[in-house]
């Protein structure tokens, strides 16, 4: 790779974001179509957000994805938001559009990619339960209200921020049957039966944590869980139910499926299969 002053830059904006796999995939993808630009991580803690957006667009930087804590956040820094952007209320992909900064959200698109991919589960009619509440919850609220789940359930430690998720998407999905919780093990005992898929949106195990909050003695054998979080590893809460025979994935898949979204937006072009070679 050659970088000079006619290179285009693009990134991601994240806290932290040295684990972060997208600059392998997506400079791999750059490489595959012979186009003339750099992806670079950027670790913005949150109280540097704001001037951290401004400087990228001075810098003439095409554009980024955004990761944990500032998917919702970034959103006062947009110009402007795209309207599945808005619906959700985070952003991850953000566009350089003539001189305005334009927010994008490809997650939920890549994580019913990687559901359907992945795991082989349609989620049409199924019961499913969404652990956390921030931005990456948000996405996948709506692209799983959007395939026509029959009841969702958001569990989160503050269960008022749960409560305002519901009240803020229930309008738009009004055949979805939305309920609440806390994200304890005592709370979910009393509510995770009969759920056919848990994905965990919360940051829990990107730092190798112990992912201890699921009760599963009471997870029924056909749930599936899913992970939003990678580890070529093994994320704790997927190795924790393929150590009990569940039926489980990380996010890999949806962050590859995301990161194509975003190419596609930023370039116009199809990365092919650049970036899952890349990873997997």
């Amino acid at each position: 790779m050659t970088v000079s002053g006619e290179t285009k830059i693009y990134g991601i904006l994240g806290d932290p974001v040295q684990h972060s796999l997208s600059p392998v995939m997506q400079n791999a993808a750059f490489t595959a179509l012979g186009l003339d630009a750099v992806y670079v991580p950027f670790h913005v803690v949150p109280n540097d957000l704001e001037d951290a957006v401004a400087g990228l667009k001075a810098l003439q930087v095409q554009g980024v994805n955004v990761t944990v804590p500032h998917k919702e956040m970034v959103c006062a820094f947009m110009d402007r938001l795209d309207n599945e952007a808005a619906l959700i209320g985070a952003v991850n992909t953000v566009v350089r559009e003539g001189s305005e900064f334009v927010g994008y959200n490809t997650d939920g698109l890549g994580l019913v990619d990687s559901l359907k991919a992945d795991l082989n589960i349609d989620v049409c009619r199924k019961n499913v339960m969404v652990l956390g509440a921030g931005g990456a919850a948000r996405s996948a609220i709506v692209a799983l209200a959007r395939q026509g789940v029959r009841k969702l359930t958001i569990a989160n430690r503050t269960v008022d921020r749960a409560q305002q998720l519901v009240e803020r998407y229930q309008p738009s999905f009004p055949n979805v049957d939305f309920l609440v919780s806390s994200l304890t093990c005592e709370a979910l005992t009393t509510v995770v039966s009969g759920t056919d898929l848990i994905v965990n949106s919360t940051s829990l195990g990107l730092s190798g944590e112990s992912f201890n909050v699921l009760p599963w003695h009471v997870v029924g054998r056909q749930c599936y869980i899913y992970d939003m979080i990678y580890s070529a590893q093994g994320t704790p809460l997927v190795l924790a139910a393929r150590e009990r025979g569940y039926r489980c994935c990380d996010g890999l898949g949806m962050l590859i499926a995301q990161g194509e979204a975003a190419f596609r937006l930023w370039t116009g072009k199809d990365p092919g299969r650049a970036m899952a070679q890349a990873l997997r």
